[in-house]
């Protein structure tokens, strides 16, 4: 099972919000969380994990149909840490 973004605002519903709200309230942490990072900040979730960016340097690659050597740029990704909480979490629930 996938859970969506569609299931985070139902639940956010259930707590006595209208579907409204709850979507605005989503998106907003959402939101939050993707500027930060943009921004280069790390986020970080207590007991879920943390966010943050780290720079790729720059490599030699291939085009795997000429096997001309090409250079790949430098480029920003976005990394999730996992806590040790929800490691834990997820090794129990086998």
């Amino acid at each position: 099972m996938t859970v969506t973004k569609a299931d985070l605002i139902s639940e956010v519903a259930k707590l006595g919000v209208t579907e409204k709200t709850a979507r605005k309230a989503v998106q907003l942490v959402i939101d939050l969380i993707v500027d930060a990072i943009k921004s280069g900040e790390k986020v970080q979730l207590s007991n879920f994990g943390n966010f943050r960016i780290k720079k790729r340097r720059a490599r030699k690659g291939r085009n795997p149909q000429t096997g001309a050597a090409v250079m790949i740029p430098e480029k920003r990704v976005p990394v999730f840490r996992a806590s040790e909480r929800l490691k834990q979490a997820v090794q129990a629930g086998k």
